[in-house]
């Protein structure tokens, strides 16, 4: 497996131009690991890549409810009871399996709740003991007018995958925090039931 990088670029540093690339490398990044997993086929790879729509697959935006087996579909973290700890980014969901027939990938972060309580954001694949695949410093978002950003690298999740996103609590509030992702799902095609 190769190496990452792990950095957080705010929005405030990006071009619209840009951001609209790293989102379209996201979904590259996802399709191509789709293909790997035999959910996708080279056709939607090339097809995404010339900015056309997939052959046999459907990309659509992550739901809470239907992806993370979460109760409410909102993006709220776990209550946020002592500094220091890790929570669920998912509510009260510590853990969860991508389906089968599915491939995650998140590709930037914001944090709506001000002040910012959170200071992390930890992903992991194996559970929410398993294994680092990507962690993000937040710290920078607090000074900005947009608390948006950008990971360096695209997380993705491949089918079966029992993956954790975790935030670390900065302030102790008691209630939950409003921590949304940027995050794509390709499937196979017509698989969406809401």
């Amino acid at each position: 497996m190769a190496g990452s990088v792990n950095y957080l670029i705010t929005m405030e540093d990006m071009t619209l131009t840009e951001r609209k690339e790293h989102r379209r490398n996201a979904i590259i990044a996802a399709v191509t690991l789709a293909k790997e997993k035999s959910i996708a086929q080279q056709a939607d790879v090339d097809a995404v890549r010339a900015g056309q729509a997939p052959v046999t697959v459907d990309i659509r935006e992550f739901q809470n409810i239907l992806d993370a087996v979460a109760v409410l579909d909102q993006w709220n973290t776990q209550a946020l009871a002592a500094v220091g700890t890790a929570y669920s980014a998912f509510q009260a969901v510590l853990a969860f399996a991508v389906p089968a027939n599915r491939v995650f990938v998140f590709y930037n972060v914001k944090v709506e709740t001000i002040p910012q309580p959170v200071s992390r954001v930890t992903f992991r694949v194996g559970g929410a003991a398993g294994n680092i695949r990507g962690v993000f410093d937040l710290e920078a978002l607090a000074t900005q007018m947009i608390p948006v950003g950008y990971f360096s690298e695209p997380i993705t999740y491949g089918p079966l995958d029992n993956l954790a996103v975790q935030v670390l609590c900065r302030i102790a509030t008691g209630v939950v925090a409003r921590v949304q992702f940027g995050t794509f799902v390709v499937e196979t095609g017509g698989q969406v039931v809401a």
